[in-house]
């Protein structure tokens, strides 16, 4: 069954909704507008959870409903339900109705159709049954307290979700789309004495669960956790000061994420809020780094078929050479500053309203291998992974903590450290790269970004990269 068909039985015919009179409420309510959509919302979800050595926590949510949105020059109405009845759609097209008082707008054409197809429209949730699935975990447990004895403490959890939207606007258009996810997350601790550290690995993407089941799909990840956490029971204290810091492929694309993707998001430059504001054409970042947001990658945690306004996803140029080339929009944003939809308007829920976001943020490649970015630093720090960061979109400033790190000493890889934060500023920090790598890789598939109170998922990637003058908080 097509995509198309699934969803109309979900939000039609189960619902006993009459397409053609939902049609022409929509149609009523959207009259003088500038934009505005229904949107249909059907999930399930599930998450288990094995913590030393018993299942702690096993849940199973289903959520449905719409929300219906009117757009008028800046400003935008907006109603949801979590019943789907043309009842309650009349009663939130009476409200969304009164943002267009005062207001004669022509409707915006529909987006564009796709016949691409970035994920199946399986449903990982009813392929693989609970006691497959606690049986993983408990195999997860009992490998890794075998695979080392310094293990003191295993947390393993698995987590999926079925999502079908429908989309109708103004005069018939109507797109579908089912998104499956899985995650599957280990997390335990390590010990020497006195001394213990913790170490994590997580993968995931919109793929079945079935990649996971057996033991070559799951045994690397717990090998990396306890990898990770071997490194830092032998990690010293971090050196503090202004150094060059080399970033390590993969999960420390997060360090652009949200120091630079952020603030190239269409509403933020609308509002002339970010730092990239009015800076198309400009140098932004050092010749050599070239960013792109892509939607369209195979599987991915951070890929949509079409967004959550039905305008199909795509890949957008940020920045060109260090040139700044354009912005992730949304329809709305997108209208007002006179550029098209990027596919990026996303929202966390039915109940909430789409902004510009991020889909799968990365850094291509470069033409340096990276040992020879490594044996470019006297004295530096290498990151390879991060916990947490924080950052202003406004200022551009960031504060970002490094859970695995390392000195570089004479050009070759030295002690781990611990307690290495690196601070600075977004757009500076892009001025500072010296060498980008060839070696361009993904995260693991776990990302979820929160902006205005909505999480999303996403995905960041970048090579090996090398920056000059980074300001690196430490103990040492």
């Amino acid at each position: 069954m097509s995509a198309i068909q699934t969803t109309d039985d979900l939000f039609f015919n189960r619902q006993d909704l009459d397409k053609k009179r939902v049609e022409g409420v929509v149609d009523e309510a959207l009259k003088g507008t500038d934009d505005g959509e229904l949107f249909f919302e059907y999930r399930q979800s599930e998450s288990l959870t094995f913590d030393d050595g018993r299942l702690k926590n096993a849940s199973f949510d289903t959520t449905q409903g719409f929300g219906l949105r009117a757009v008028a020059g800046e400003s935008a109405g907006y109603a949801h339900a979590s019943e789907i009845s043309e009842p309650a759609i009349r009663r939130a097209a009476d409200t969304v109705k009164a943002v267009r008082r005062g207001h004669a707008g022509t409707y915006a054409e529909p987006p564009s159709g796709t016949n691409r197809r970035l994920y199946g429209d399986f449903n990982p949730l009813s392929e693989v049954d609970f006691s497959t699935k606690v049986k993983l975990l408990q195999d997860i447990d009992a490998y890794a307290r075998k695979k080392d004895p310094r293990v003191r403490q295993v947390s393993a959890s698995i987590a999926g979700s079925w999502q079908a939207v429908r989309i109708l606007r103004s005069g018939g258009y109507s797109v579908g789309d089912i998104r499956p996810m899985v995650r599957l997350t280990v997390s335990l601790i390590l010990g020497e004495g006195d001394r213990q550290e913790a170490g994590s690995e997580s993968a995931g993407g919109r793929i079945p669960y079935d990649i996971y089941l057996k033991p070559e799909g799951w045994q690397s990840i717990v090998d990396e956790a306890i990898r990770a956490a071997a490194v830092n029971l032998g990690a010293v204290a971090a050196p503090a000061g202004e150094m060059p810091v080399v970033l390590g492929p993969g999960w420390t694309g997060v360090m652009l994420h949200e120091a630079v993707g952020h603030g190239l998001e269409g509403d933020f430059n609308r509002k002339k809020t970010s730092t990239f504001s009015d800076r198309i054409g400009q140098h932004v970042a050092s010749p050599g780094v070239t960013v792109v947001d892509d939607g369209t990658l195979q599987d991915r945690r951070g890929s949509i078929t079409v967004d959550d306004e039905g305008t199909p996803s795509g890949r957008t140029l940020l920045i060109e050479d260090g040139i700044l080339r354009g912005y992730m929009q949304d329809r709305q944003n997108a209208r007002l500053m006179g550029m098209k939809p990027t596919g990026n308007g996303r929202r966390e829920s039915f109940a909430a309203s789409p902004m510009p976001r991020m889909t799968n943020t990365l850094m291509l490649a470069g033409p340096h291998s990276p040992e020879e970015i490594i044996k470019s630093v006297k004295r530096g720090l290498y990151a390879v992974d991060f916990s947490g960061g924080q950052v202003d979109i406004t200022s551009g400033k960031f504060v970002f903590a490094a859970s695995e790190a390392y000195l570089i000493e004479d050009g070759k890889i030295g002690p781990a450290v611990k307690g290495a934060m690196l601070t600075g500023n977004g757009p500076d920090a892009m001025t500072k790269v010296r060498m980008v790598g060839n070696d361009m890789r993904m995260d693991g598939g776990v990302g979820t970004c929160g902006k205005e109170g909505q999480s999303v998922p996403v995905g960041v990637g970048q090579p090996t990269l090398l920056m000059d003058g980074i300001t690196v908080g430490g103990t040492g």
